[in-house]
Protein backbone atom coordinates (compact mmCIF):
# COMPACT_ATOMS: atom_id res chain seq x y z
CA UNK A 1 0.00 0.00 0.00
CA UNK A 2 1.62 3.71 -0.78
CA UNK A 3 2.30 5.59 2.11
CA UNK A 4 -0.04 8.48 3.16
CA UNK A 5 1.33 10.24 5.86
CA UNK A 6 5.34 9.87 6.56
CA UNK A 7 7.16 11.41 9.39
CA UNK A 8 10.69 11.54 9.54
CA UNK A 9 13.07 12.62 12.40
CA UNK A 10 10.33 15.13 13.84
CA UNK A 11 11.19 17.40 16.76
CA UNK A 12 9.46 19.36 19.39
CA UNK A 13 10.47 21.21 22.40
CA UNK A 14 8.60 23.56 25.00
CA UNK A 15 11.23 25.14 26.68
CA UNK A 16 13.54 22.38 28.60
CA UNK A 17 10.99 19.67 27.77
CA UNK A 18 11.29 17.90 24.59
CA UNK A 19 7.72 16.44 23.89
CA UNK A 20 8.68 15.26 20.00
CA UNK A 21 11.82 13.50 19.99
CA UNK A 22 13.32 11.99 16.83
CA UNK A 23 10.25 10.44 15.87
CA UNK A 24 9.96 8.78 12.68
CA UNK A 25 6.98 6.40 10.78
CA UNK A 26 4.79 5.85 8.07
CA UNK A 27 0.74 5.61 7.74
CA UNK A 28 -0.23 3.56 4.51
CA UNK A 29 -3.40 4.28 2.32
CA UNK A 30 -7.03 3.07 3.71
CA UNK A 31 -4.85 1.51 7.27
CA UNK A 32 -6.33 2.12 10.77
CA UNK A 33 -2.92 3.25 12.36
CA UNK A 34 -2.84 3.48 16.43
CA UNK A 35 -1.06 6.15 18.00
CA UNK A 36 -0.74 4.86 21.45
CA UNK A 37 1.10 6.85 24.90
CA UNK A 38 0.25 8.04 28.12
CA UNK A 39 -0.55 11.59 28.95
CA UNK A 40 2.34 13.90 27.84
CA UNK A 41 3.78 11.00 26.05
CA UNK A 42 4.03 13.53 22.85
CA UNK A 43 0.63 12.22 20.87
CA UNK A 44 -1.39 15.26 20.95
CA UNK A 45 1.76 17.57 19.98
CA UNK A 46 2.48 14.98 17.02
CA UNK A 47 -1.21 15.44 15.74
CA UNK A 48 -1.20 19.08 16.50
CA UNK A 49 2.05 19.32 14.16
CA UNK A 50 0.40 17.25 11.64
CA UNK A 51 -2.80 19.49 11.31
CA UNK A 52 -0.38 22.69 11.16
CA UNK A 53 -1.74 23.99 14.61
CA UNK A 54 1.57 23.87 15.77
CA UNK A 55 5.27 24.74 13.96
CA UNK A 56 8.09 22.01 14.14
CA UNK A 57 11.62 22.34 15.37
CA UNK A 58 12.68 19.97 12.74
CA UNK A 59 12.29 17.06 10.82
CA UNK A 60 9.81 16.43 7.75
CA UNK A 61 6.08 15.75 7.47
CA UNK A 62 4.44 14.57 4.18
CA UNK A 63 1.50 14.11 3.60
CA UNK A 64 -0.14 12.46 0.43
CA UNK A 65 3.32 12.93 -1.30
CA UNK A 66 3.42 16.99 -0.30
CA UNK A 67 5.42 18.17 2.22
CA UNK A 68 3.50 20.14 5.14
CA UNK A 69 5.90 23.08 5.02
CA UNK A 70 5.26 24.17 1.38
CA UNK A 71 1.90 22.76 0.58
CA UNK A 72 -0.47 22.77 3.59
CA UNK A 73 -3.05 24.61 2.64
CA UNK A 74 -3.61 21.65 -0.43
CA UNK A 75 -2.70 19.44 2.37
CA UNK A 76 -5.60 20.83 5.11
CA UNK A 77 -8.07 19.59 2.44
CA UNK A 78 -7.37 16.18 2.58
CA UNK A 79 -7.24 16.17 6.43
CA UNK A 80 -10.43 15.98 9.05
CA UNK A 81 -9.67 16.12 12.76
CA UNK A 82 -12.25 15.21 15.75
CA UNK A 83 -9.74 16.74 18.68
CA UNK A 84 -10.32 15.47 22.36
CA UNK A 85 -12.45 18.96 22.92
CA UNK A 86 -14.65 20.03 20.77
CA UNK A 87 -14.10 23.17 18.47
CA UNK A 88 -17.88 23.92 18.32
CA UNK A 89 -20.15 26.99 19.15
CA UNK A 90 -22.09 25.88 22.19
CA UNK A 91 -25.02 28.37 21.60
CA UNK A 92 -25.31 27.94 17.85
CA UNK A 93 -27.85 25.35 16.39
CA UNK A 94 -25.94 22.03 15.22
CA UNK A 95 -27.38 23.43 11.98
CA UNK A 96 -25.53 26.87 12.09
CA UNK A 97 -21.87 25.13 13.41
CA UNK A 98 -22.13 23.08 10.70
CA UNK A 99 -22.69 25.46 8.07
CA UNK A 100 -20.23 28.01 9.07
CA UNK A 101 -17.39 24.99 9.34
CA UNK A 102 -18.24 24.32 5.74
CA UNK A 103 -18.42 27.46 4.43
CA UNK A 104 -14.70 27.42 5.73
CA UNK A 105 -14.05 24.82 3.10
CA UNK A 106 -16.13 26.56 0.18
CA UNK A 107 -18.61 24.27 0.81
CA UNK A 108 -22.27 26.47 0.42
CA UNK A 109 -25.80 26.39 -0.94
CA UNK A 110 -27.11 23.69 -2.31
CA UNK A 111 -23.54 21.71 -1.85
CA UNK A 112 -24.06 22.14 1.61
CA UNK A 113 -27.42 21.15 1.69
CA UNK A 114 -26.54 17.79 -0.10
CA UNK A 115 -23.69 17.28 2.36
CA UNK A 116 -25.34 17.89 5.17
CA UNK A 117 -28.23 15.23 4.30
CA UNK A 118 -25.40 12.46 3.58
CA UNK A 119 -24.01 13.35 6.91
CA UNK A 120 -26.66 13.37 8.83
CA UNK A 121 -28.31 10.24 7.30
CA UNK A 122 -24.70 7.95 8.09
CA UNK A 123 -24.54 9.80 11.85
CA UNK A 124 -28.49 9.96 12.27
CA UNK A 125 -28.76 13.23 13.35
CA UNK A 126 -31.59 15.01 11.17
CA UNK A 127 -33.55 15.46 14.61
CA UNK A 128 -30.73 17.42 16.54
CA UNK A 129 -29.88 20.12 13.57
CA UNK A 130 -32.04 23.02 15.28
CA UNK A 131 -30.58 22.11 18.50
CA UNK A 132 -28.28 24.22 20.69
CA UNK A 133 -25.02 22.06 20.69
CA UNK A 134 -24.16 23.21 24.10
CA UNK A 135 -27.26 21.17 24.78
CA UNK A 136 -26.73 17.92 23.06
CA UNK A 137 -25.36 14.85 25.32
CA UNK A 138 -21.96 14.11 25.19
CA UNK A 139 -22.63 11.20 22.31
CA UNK A 140 -24.78 13.42 20.20
CA UNK A 141 -21.90 15.87 20.32
CA UNK A 142 -19.24 13.60 19.18
CA UNK A 143 -21.57 12.49 16.34
CA UNK A 144 -21.50 16.14 15.25
CA UNK A 145 -18.17 16.65 15.78
CA UNK A 146 -17.12 13.72 13.48
CA UNK A 147 -19.67 15.24 10.61
CA UNK A 148 -17.70 18.55 10.92
CA UNK A 149 -14.40 16.42 9.96
CA UNK A 150 -16.60 14.50 7.64
CA UNK A 151 -17.90 17.92 5.85
CA UNK A 152 -15.01 18.14 3.05
CA UNK A 153 -14.63 14.10 2.11
CA UNK A 154 -11.41 14.04 3.27
CA UNK A 155 -9.15 11.58 2.74
CA UNK A 156 -7.30 10.96 6.08
CA UNK A 157 -9.60 11.09 9.36
CA UNK A 158 -7.66 12.06 12.52
CA UNK A 159 -9.36 10.64 15.87
CA UNK A 160 -7.54 11.73 18.80
CA UNK A 161 -8.99 10.18 21.79
CA UNK A 162 -12.97 10.39 19.97
CA UNK A 163 -14.73 8.06 22.43
CA UNK A 164 -13.09 9.02 26.22
CA UNK A 165 -15.69 9.54 28.68
CA UNK A 166 -18.51 7.70 26.44
CA UNK A 167 -20.85 5.19 27.43
CA UNK A 168 -20.21 2.00 25.41
CA UNK A 169 -23.40 1.60 23.43
CA UNK A 170 -22.41 5.36 21.75
CA UNK A 171 -18.65 3.83 21.64
CA UNK A 172 -20.02 1.50 19.63
CA UNK A 173 -21.56 3.23 17.18
CA UNK A 174 -19.50 5.45 16.65
CA UNK A 175 -17.20 2.68 15.31
CA UNK A 176 -19.76 1.10 13.47
CA UNK A 177 -19.57 4.22 11.54
CA UNK A 178 -15.70 4.66 11.40
CA UNK A 179 -15.76 0.63 10.03
CA UNK A 180 -18.24 2.03 7.78
CA UNK A 181 -16.53 4.89 5.98
CA UNK A 182 -12.98 2.63 5.95
CA UNK A 183 -14.83 0.15 4.12
CA UNK A 184 -16.89 2.39 1.77
CA UNK A 185 -14.58 5.27 1.10
CA UNK A 186 -11.13 3.57 1.70
CA UNK A 187 -10.52 6.12 4.50
CA UNK A 188 -7.23 6.12 6.60
CA UNK A 189 -7.79 6.66 10.23
CA UNK A 190 -5.30 7.84 12.57
CA UNK A 191 -6.47 6.79 16.25
CA UNK A 192 -5.41 7.86 19.51
CA UNK A 193 -7.26 6.35 22.00
CA UNK A 194 -7.08 5.10 26.11
CA UNK A 195 -9.25 1.93 25.22
CA UNK A 196 -7.14 -0.61 24.29
CA UNK A 197 -9.98 -2.87 22.61
CA UNK A 198 -10.23 -0.09 20.31
CA UNK A 199 -6.36 -1.11 18.99
CA UNK A 200 -7.78 -5.11 18.33
CA UNK A 201 -8.40 -4.76 14.57
CA UNK A 202 -5.31 -1.62 14.13
CA UNK A 203 -3.63 -2.54 10.78
CA UNK A 204 -0.40 -1.27 12.40
CA UNK A 205 0.36 0.09 15.97
CA UNK A 206 2.99 2.94 17.28
CA UNK A 207 3.75 2.97 21.03
CA UNK A 208 5.63 6.52 22.37
CA UNK A 209 6.69 7.34 25.42
CA UNK A 210 9.19 10.49 26.38
CA UNK A 211 8.51 11.72 22.85
CA UNK A 212 10.21 8.54 21.59
CA UNK A 213 9.13 4.93 19.68
CA UNK A 214 9.10 2.45 22.61
CA UNK A 215 7.52 -0.28 20.33
CA UNK A 216 5.25 -0.46 17.04
CA UNK A 217 4.20 -3.56 14.83
CA UNK A 218 0.49 -5.20 13.94
CA UNK A 219 -1.14 -6.38 17.18
CA UNK A 220 -0.19 -9.67 16.31
CA UNK A 221 3.38 -8.50 16.17
CA UNK A 222 3.60 -6.94 19.48
CA UNK A 223 1.02 -9.30 21.74
CA UNK A 224 3.62 -12.21 20.57
CA UNK A 225 6.80 -9.73 21.24
CA UNK A 226 5.38 -8.37 24.87
CA UNK A 227 2.53 -10.33 26.29
CA UNK A 228 2.69 -13.84 27.20
CA UNK A 229 -0.25 -16.42 26.93
CA UNK A 230 -2.88 -17.42 29.64
CA UNK A 231 -4.25 -21.10 30.18
CA UNK A 232 -7.32 -21.53 32.54
CA UNK A 233 -7.21 -24.68 33.38
CA UNK A 234 -10.50 -25.98 35.37
CA UNK A 235 -11.15 -28.65 37.73
CA UNK A 236 -7.23 -29.24 38.99
CA UNK A 237 -5.71 -28.91 42.37
CA UNK A 238 -3.81 -26.27 43.15
CA UNK A 239 -0.68 -28.33 43.93
CA UNK A 240 -0.64 -29.90 40.75
CA UNK A 241 -0.69 -26.49 38.89
CA UNK A 242 2.19 -25.54 40.95
CA UNK A 243 4.30 -27.86 40.47
CA UNK A 244 4.60 -27.13 36.90
CA UNK A 245 7.19 -24.31 37.46
CA UNK A 246 5.24 -20.98 36.34
CA UNK A 247 3.49 -18.22 37.59
CA UNK A 248 -0.04 -18.62 38.35
CA UNK A 249 -3.42 -18.04 40.31
CA UNK A 250 -6.45 -19.40 41.71
CA UNK A 251 -9.89 -18.00 39.94
CA UNK A 252 -13.06 -19.32 41.56
CA UNK A 253 -12.83 -23.05 40.27
CA UNK A 254 -9.57 -22.88 37.61
CA UNK A 255 -5.95 -22.07 37.56
CA UNK A 256 -4.51 -19.21 35.52
CA UNK A 257 -1.03 -19.88 34.55
CA UNK A 258 0.63 -17.05 32.25
CA UNK A 259 3.26 -18.55 30.37
CA UNK A 260 5.70 -16.73 28.06
CA UNK A 261 3.94 -17.85 24.65
CA UNK A 262 1.92 -19.67 22.87
CA UNK A 263 4.36 -22.58 22.02
CA UNK A 264 5.84 -22.80 25.69
CA UNK A 265 1.53 -23.42 26.19
CA UNK A 266 1.13 -26.29 23.91
CA UNK A 267 4.67 -27.69 25.72
CA UNK A 268 2.28 -27.82 28.74
CA UNK A 269 -0.54 -29.18 27.52
CA UNK A 270 1.69 -32.20 25.25
CA UNK A 271 3.62 -33.32 28.43
CA UNK A 272 0.41 -32.93 31.42
CA UNK A 273 -2.54 -34.35 29.30
CA UNK A 274 -3.98 -35.74 32.44
CA UNK A 275 -4.50 -32.03 33.45
CA UNK A 276 -5.58 -30.46 30.92
CA UNK A 277 -8.99 -32.08 30.18
CA UNK A 278 -10.95 -29.10 30.19
CA UNK A 279 -9.18 -25.45 29.68
CA UNK A 280 -8.55 -22.76 27.24
CA UNK A 281 -5.51 -20.47 26.36
CA UNK A 282 -6.02 -16.87 25.92
CA UNK A 283 -3.62 -14.57 24.02
CA UNK A 284 -2.25 -11.79 26.36
CA UNK A 285 -4.27 -8.12 25.36
CA UNK A 286 -2.80 -5.22 24.63
CA UNK A 287 -2.89 -3.69 28.09
CA UNK A 288 -0.38 -6.31 28.43
CA UNK A 289 1.56 -4.92 25.55
CA UNK A 290 1.54 -1.22 26.51
CA UNK A 291 2.48 -2.10 30.46
CA UNK A 292 5.29 -4.20 29.22
CA UNK A 293 6.90 -1.65 26.88
CA UNK A 294 6.40 1.52 28.76
CA UNK A 295 5.78 0.12 32.54
CA UNK A 296 2.65 2.18 32.64
CA UNK A 297 -0.94 1.61 32.29
CA UNK A 298 -3.13 4.18 29.83
CA UNK A 299 -5.25 6.09 31.70
CA UNK A 300 -7.70 8.89 30.33
CA UNK A 301 -7.34 12.76 29.77
CA UNK A 302 -5.50 15.03 28.32
CA UNK A 303 -1.92 14.66 26.49
CA UNK A 304 1.19 17.25 26.02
Amino acid sequence: MEKIIEIEHLNKSFGDIHAVNDLSFCVKKGELFSFLGVNGAGKSTTISMICGQLIKDSGTIVICGKETDTNFEEISKKIGVVFQNSVMDAPLSVYENLRSRAALYGICGKEFEKRLAELAELLDFSDLLSRPYGKLSGGQKRRIDIARALLHDPEILILDEPTTGLDPQTRRMLWDIIRKLRKEKQMTVFLTTHYMEETADADYIVIIDGGKIVAEGTPLQLKNAYAGDYITVYGVDEKNIAVMGYPYEVIRDACRISVPNTAKATELIIAHPELFSDYEVIKGNMDDVFLSVTGKKLNGGNDR
